[in-house]
This record gives C-alpha cells, sequence and structure tokens, in this order.
C-alpha cells in the first residue's frame, strides 16, 4: 500500500503518538478492546455553551462528587454543573455526604442560580440503590435524565460490595442496571426522557459469563475493562427493549476518552502499570471537564440520537470535542445483551 506523499511530517509524529499511546494505556483487553479504532465522526466544535436551555428539565447524574482537587476531577461533577448552570433540577447521588454536600456547594457558588442537592446513593449496596430508588418514585415527579456516571476501578486484590458482589461489577454495572430498572416509572414521567451510560475506551473483547465476578484468577483492569463492556451492552439493550415495549426512554452511551480524574489514584492506585501511564504519559490526559463534554452532548443535544454513543473526536477518540463513537463488536451483540440483562436480574436486579 503507497504512502500519500502529502502526508506532513507532523501527521507522522502524531500517529505515532497515537500508537505509542495505545500500546502504553493498554489494560487487560487492551486500550481500545484489543484493536484501534477508526476516529469518530466529528461534531462541529459543541461546547458547554450549546447546551439548550434545561430550565424544568430533572436531571440525576450518579457520582458527581469529584470536585477539582490540583489537576483531577470528576466527570459527573463538570456534568452536573454544566447542566445545572444551563437551568436543570440538578441531584448528585453518591455514597459520600460530604463530598456529595461539598460539590453541591462549589456548583453553587460557580452559579448561584443553580437547583442542584445532594442525595445518598450506594451502588454497591443493592438495599441503597433500592432505597433511593424508592425515594424518587414516591415523589412522584418524573425524571428527563439519568446519567450513570459512577464508577470504580478495581484495586490490586478482589474486593467484594456488601452483598457479595465483586466490586466493580457492583459499583459500575449492576447498581446502575437496577437503578435505571427501578426509576423506570419516573423515566416513563419525564419529558423527552434520556438514560445515558458511561462506558470506556477500553473494554473487553468479550463477556466472561462463566465468571462474571472473576472468582478465578481476579485482574483488577479485566474486571474494569468488563463492567464498560457491559455498559454499552445495556445501553444498547435498554433501547431495544424501550422501542419494542413502548417505553419512551431514550438511551445513549458515551466515554470520556482518556481524563485525568481520581479513578486510577483511588483505585489500583499510582503504584500500578495504569498509575505509571496516568504518571508518564500525562500530556495525553485530558481535562476531566473536557472529557465530560460527550456525556453532555449524549444527555443534552438536540441532535444526539436514542442508541447513541459519543466520546471525543480528536487523536483517534482519546481527547477533543464530541464525535460520534464507534462501539466495539463485542458491544453490538443482542445475544451477549440479553444474556448479560438476565444474569443482572438473577443477581437480584430484576
Amino acid at each position: 500500500m503507497e504512502i500519500d506523499k502529502r502526508v506532513s511530517r507532523r501527521g507522522v509524529l502524531g500517529m505515532a503518538v497515537i500508537g505509542t499511546a495505545a500500546a502504553l494505556l493498554g489494560g487487560a483487553g487492551g486500550f481500545f478492546g484489543g484493536r484501534l479504532t477508526g476516529p469518530p465522526a466529528a461534531i462541529a466544535d459543541w461546547g458547554t455553551a450549546d447546551i439548550p436551555d434545561q430550565t424544568g428539565r430533572r436531571v440525576l447524574v450518579t457520582g458527581g462528587n469529584g470536585y477539582p482537587m490540583g489537576d483531577r476531577s470528576g466527570l459527573g461533577y463538570h456534568a452536573a454543573l454544566a447542566l445545572a448552570q444551563a437551568g436543570a433540577d440538578v441531584t448528585i447521588a453518591s455514597r459520600n455526604a460530604e463530598r456529595g454536600e461539598a460539590a453541591v456547594r462549589l456548583i453553587r457558588e460557580a452559579a448561584p442560580s443553580a437547583n442542584v442537592r445532594f442525595g445518598r446513593l450506594d451502588l454497591s449496596d443493592l438495599s441503597s440503590v433500592r432505597a433511593f430508588a424508592a425515594r424518587i418514585n414516591q415523589s412522584g415527579e418524573g425524571i428527563d435524565l439519568l446519567v450513570n456516571n459512577a464508577g470504580v476501578m478495581g484495586r490490586k486484590t478482589r474486593e467484594t460490595s456488601v452483598d457479595g458482589f465483586e466490586r466493580v461489577l457492583a459499583t459500575n454495572t449492576l447498581g446502575h442496571f437496577m437503578l435505571t430498572m427501578l426509576l423506570r416509572p419516573a423515566l416513563q414521567l419525564g419529558r423527552q426522557a434520556r438514560v445515558v451510560w458511561v462506558s470506556s475506551m477500553r473494554t473487553a473483547n468479550a463477556m466472561r459469563f462463566d465468571d462474571l465476578q472473576f472468582e478465578q484468577g481476579y485482574d483488577y483492569a479485566a474486571a474494569y475493562d468488563q463492567s464498560k463492556l457491559a455498559n454499552l451492552l445495556l445501553a444498547f439493550e435498554f433501547e431495544r427493549r424501550s422501542r419494542a415495549g413502548g417505553w419512551g426512554i431514550a438511551s445513549l452511551a458515551a466515554h470520556p476518552g482518556v481524563s485525568r480524574t481520581n479513578l486510577i489514584p483511588d483505585g489500583p492506585g499510582l503504584d500500578s502499570p495504569e498509575g505509571w501511564r496516568f504518571n508518564m504519559l500525562g500530556l495525553m490526559f485530558q481535562p476531566a471537564a473536557q472529557g465530560a463534554l460527550p456525556l453532555l452532548y449524549a444527555g443534552a443535544a438536540p441532535r444526539a440520537l436514542a442508541g447513541g454513543y459519543y466520546g471525543p473526536a480528536g487523536l483517534q477518540g482519546l481527547r477533543g470535542a464530541p464525535g460520534v463513537a464507534r462501539p466495539p463488536v463485542a458491544a453490538e451483540d443482542p445475544e451477549a445483551a440479553g444474556r448479560l440483562w438476565a444474569a443482572l436480574e438473577g443477581l437480584g436486579a430484576a
């Protein structure tokens, strides 16, 4: 194959950087799920200023307590801040009341007229998920947007939730699945309701249905990669079921590219392989506020499509303004999605 001689020296260097990043950022399944995907389709210069007026819309963001600390912050915090600044009625739902209340204060300082509050929710505890959803449903008010953002990366040794489930699966996938299903009545009361499931550029090549909870041969990176594939499978399956069942709820997915959050420091730590990449490839990690833009596009942009997947459009999807992302092949398997749905119901999330 002949190389186009018009490719600039800078372009060649850029491709080398991408290749290096793809190799160094790879986890158990590879940062790109074992393959480097093509670049996402760009959406012209979309940013927080392009969020339509959200006045009257009720929004729930899981996580959201990762307010800026040094050079790191959380995706959910920036999503909540931007939506509140656009006029939405925002609830930040997380397990840490102190940090959640602090995030609410900071948002109110940035946007004095913001309508924002904290709600305690521990996604790794199914009793907490049930209680939280019951409070929402008992209010009789609809939810217009649910952002399933909260997430953890496993630590070096396998940990379990209060219910006995592997911690990463419990937090990233099982808790969100149960929350979304329990909040279906509130979402159906919402106006043009949407659910946004947060995935990642790094996903497993397939679900380990014979060992979903990594009881055999635990690997924290593989557990994380599987949870993010699971979230994509659920996003697309929820959309199929919503259409078939007339639920009237749009389901979309998004990923933040490579963003500078506390996921790695609070997970395997800075002395892990991920921590080494986090430190050595600092320039590859975009600010979390930038990484939150695909989540915001999926949740608020009028042109975002039900069943769509959005991520950064720059540098092969690593960073930049939002674009239409290409899901990995494994995420587009309806049979695997149905099997995962049934498995999660069997774990108590029915």
